[in-house]
């Protein structure tokens, strides 16, 4: 992508309103804007970044088994009224009527519809145990939207439910999507902790939420940092291994971690003091095994293998693919800007054309734009007639992991210079060993 050609609405310094990070550096780099009290447009440069995210995220519940839908944003408020959540609810949900004055609502989350869904379809334990995911905007109408997207009242989710014919089966899906999201979290380029939590509005007695440590974190956290040594399961994890996943999830769980509000202080007293974290952490992911909680009262119900119907035991698995975003940049930024890991970058390489209108400047970068795109590499070539410092000061912001700089004194020796922005390695290499370093 042409820098000419691109919508990238960058901010020399931040709105007033930023109070972190993140919200701070989305709005400059041009990645978001605000449309109304915790409502953002996400623009060109953020859309990719989520995009990617939402690609990673789709990936691993492939993985482990969960089949992909798409449910509407507006549901009957029937169907709540079923599950009695509708009243229970509270203010932050949207209810709306149709024109024909039936009542409505923005979903901010789906258990009753995909309950629906699944009571509609299925009949036989049989065809269990059935995971059904999507990826939908979802409204909550709090009280005090704040931090840009990280707290905001439209945002991108994922949600999974599980179904199973007794709870044996549903601690299985719950320790598949538990291994999912250390895959998931650790191919952002994020260490999630999964701490025990409260279950919340969706009620259940079984929750954890993944949390990465980070100074602007919403809460405190309490956690034993041996937990950070353990390994990530691997990419061949057997899913279908119930016995596997129950060791994945015992030795995750085994060294103390907990929110704040299931905080128990004499069991973190008895970690040793040298292994003690305690923390400000922010939520990236939440799991919770419900039990029958909507399967009964919907008559969500198969017949099992002696025929009789019983209520079938549910879990729901979130991500924020939205709130991912802002954590992520929390997570890694310097002074000059976002530094974003490889595998989300929304541009993996920044190409910077020091002196456009030079026909040495102007053709290397027109070779290297050429030869990384048709590798595959993601490039936003920076060919605007501005001075070089404008340009280092965009390359640093939005965060690309590798910036190529041509000018005219390295070309004179036949080089361009490649800068790691993780890290600020600088090397000079000709044109040709650029495109294999960029493309290793």
């Amino acid at each position: 992508m042409r820098l000419t050609r691109y919508f990238l609405p960058i901010l020399r310094e931040a709105p007033r309103e930023a109070e972190i990070v993140s919200h701070r550096l989305m709005l400059r780099a041009g990645m978001i804007r605000q449309e109304a009290a915790g409502i953002y447009a996400w623009l060109p440069l953020g859309l990719r970044v989520l995009n990617k995210i939402s690609a990673i995220v789709r990936e691993e519940q492939n993985r482990a088994g969960a089949i992909e839908l798409l449910m509407p944003t507006i549901q009957s408020a029937d169907l709540w009224r079923e599950s009695s959540r509708y009243d229970a609810y509270g203010k932050e949900m949207l209810r709306i009527k149709d024109r024909h004055d039936r009542e409505m609502l923005f979903g901010p989350t789906n258990e009753e519809m995909i309950t629906e869904i699944f009571r509609g379809s299925v009949r036989s334990y049989k065809d269990l145990p059935l995971n059904l995911y999507h990826l939908q905007w979802k409204f909550r109408d709090e009280v005090r939207p704040r931090f840009g997207v990280m707290r905001s009242r439209e945002f991108l989710m994922k949600d999974a439910y599980s179904f199973d014919l007794d709870q044996a089966g549903a601690r299985h899906s719950y320790n598949r999507m538990f291994a999912a999201y250390l895959r998931t979290f650790d191919r952002l380029g994020l260490t999630a902790i999964p701490m025990r939590a409260d279950t919340g509005p969706i009620g259940g007695d079984l929750s954890h939420e993944f949390i990465i440590l980070a100074s602007t974190g919403e809460s405190e956290v309490y956690c034993d940092k041996s937990i950070l040594d353990l390994p990530i399961p691997p990419a061949d994890t057997n899913f279908e291994d119930a016995a596997g996943l129950q060791a994945i999830f015992d030795a995750y769980t085994a060294p103390y971690a907990a929110t704040s509000e299931m905080h128990d202080a004499a069991a973190y007293a008895a970690v040793p003091a040298d292994r003690q974290v305690s923390a400000r952490g922010i939520e990236v992911g939440h799991i919770f095994y419900f039990g029958t909680k909507y399967s009964e009262p919907m008559r969500a119900v198969v017949a099992g293998p002696d025929g009789q119907e019983r209520p079938v035991h549910m879990g729901s698995y979130g991500i924020g693919p939205s709130r991912l975003a802002a954590a992520l940049i929390e997570a890694s930024h310097d002074e000059a800007g976002i530094v974003w890991p490889d595998a989300i970058a929304p541009f993996n390489v920044s190409l910077l054309n020091l002196k456009v209108g030079d026909s040495g400047t102007d053709g290397a970068c027109e070779t290297l734009y050429r030869a990384l795109g048709a590798r595959g590499v993601d490039v936003l070539y920076d060919d605007r007639e501005e001075r070089p410092g404008a340009k280092f000061a965009t390359a640093d912001i939005i965060g690309s992991p590798w910036q190529v700089l041509v000018g005219p004194k390295g070309l004179a020796e036949g080089k361009v210079e490649l800068k790691r922005r993780a890290t600020g390695e600088r090397s000079l290499v000709s044109v040709e060993d650029a495109v294999v370093r960029l493309t290793a």
